[in-house]
């Protein structure tokens, strides 16, 4: 059955890439939404599984919004028709929220009645003026709702929670048998914007023995990477999947000690861990920067020799910086101050997102040997800034392939990145 997607895949990703005219496709490719299995959140789960106020989740708390603040003019009402608000305060306070906080809440209504017809999202409790909710709740800044069914049937509850994290809530939490609490991050939270990248001073090593920050590629720049044995090897840069220039954005850094290595990479980006095999050979298992540990093991470079040996993640911490880019090569593996990561993220199969991006490798391999004077990219591989439009729509068939699994929760985040 996967042999049999695996290959659907291909087919369609073949056919998005031929057919494009210019950069890429308007506006609605890859963008048909396929029915899949949800699992509704068992009672106390929340996800992301962070705290609510961390950079991993909806952020810190940034202030108390009153309605002679100057952050009042921050809040926007929702008169959304499909959506029924307690109101019990009478004031219409549970309608004003952020913008993002709004287009979430309607995203969520719509599932709701696709879900259940005839049913609508209740808001019980949205921004709070009154001082009802703990000290430095969300609520007091318009990023955070109390939610039900219009029907209050609790045993709706589970996946009306699920349903609000497919909708692009920060932060859902089934924290109560009477409610579902969602919240998001603040308009100009750096936490907002999340993709599969790095740092823009993130440095790569050439074939020349120079080293050159990432943001600095350019297509057919030789970098050192990896084959599937964990095999050092030069590849050929292509593209970059992702890169925003002056933005800031929340990274895992992984660091080892003994040697020392700092690696920083987003969420949602996928690095290698695992072990050395009997035989010599380097276990290699991608996983998302989200989930690596302190104790699991990474490969490194091994000072002049250019042999990878693992290391021993000594700690793994969040640090906001500037710039972010995920550079593609034809191996798919790049060597990043010093650590073997992957060029993928999004979706925790290394092997399977290599294989799909084949049309675009293929494509830069033919255009270098026909025209071998010519740049050996241009316009349509690499793009003036955000996610390359063949890495979105990739995005949304794996929604559909994978039926959620193996998907970041964070995921989302690269269609608006």
């Amino acid at each position: 059955m996967m042999l049999t997607r695996i290959v659907l895949v291909g087919l369609v990703c073949c056919s998005l890439f031929s057919s494009a005219r210019a950069c890429g496709p308007g506006r609605g490719y890859g963008r048909r939404k396929h029915p899949r299995k949800l699992t509704p959140l068992a009672y106390k789960q929340f996800i992301p599984n962070v705290a609510e106020k961390t950079l991993g989740a909806s952020g810190r708390y940034e202030g108390k919004i009153t309605r002679n603040s100057e952050r009042f003019k921050e809040l926007t009402p929702n008169y959304n028709p499909d959506i029924i608000f307690k109101d019990e305060e009478n004031t219409g306070a549970d309608r004003l929220m952020t913008q993002r906080c709004k287009d979430k809440l309607n995203s969520l209504a719509i599932s709701v009645m696709n879900q259940w017809p005839g049913v609508k999202l209740r808001v019980t409790e949205g921004w709070d003026e009154d001082g009802h909710h703990s000290e430095e709740s969300l609520h007091y800044e318009g990023r955070a709702v109390d939610i039900t069914t219009s029907d209050r049937d609790r045993s709706k509850y589970g996946m009306l929670a699920r349903l609000a994290v497919e909708a692009g809530f920060d932060w859902v939490n089934y924290e109560s048998k009477a409610h579902i609490h969602c919240s998001v991050k603040a308009e100009n939270s750096v936490a907002a914007k999340s993709g599969g990248c790095f740092p823009a001073s993130a440095r790569v090593s050439l074939e020349n023995g120079d080293t050159k920050q990432v943001k600095d590629l350019t297509p057919g720049d030789r970098v050192l990477a990896a084959d599937e044995r964990g095999n050092l090897l030069y590849s050929d840069f292509v593209m970059f999947l992702d890169r925003a220039e002056e933005v800031e954005k929340v990274f895992y850094v992984v660091e080892t000690r003994e040697p020392r290595r700092k690696l920083a990479l987003t969420a949602a980006h996928l690095l290698f861990v695992g072990h050395a095999t009997n035989d010599g050979q380097l276990g290699l298992k991608a996983t998302f920067a989200s989930k690596v540990r302190s104790g699991q093991l990474v490969y490194i470079t091994d000072g002049d020799s250019h042999r990878l040996r693992p290391a021993r993640v000594d700690k793994v911490y969040l640090e906001e910086m500037i710039g972010a880019y995920a550079p593609l090569t034809i191996q798919g593996t790049v060597v990043i101050d010093q650590v073997l990561t992957s060029c993928y993220a999004v979706i925790e199969e290394h092997s399977l997102a290599h294989w799909a991006f084949a049309p675009v490798r293929m494509r830069y391999t033919a255009r270098s040997l026909l025209l071998p004077s010519d740049p050996p990219a241009v316009n349509c591989t690499v793009q003036a800034g955000g996610v390359h439009w063949y890495s979105s729509a990739l995005y949304q068939i794996g929604r559909w392939v994978l039926n959620g699994a193996s998907i970041h929760p964070l995921g989302m985040a690269l269609d608006s990145s």
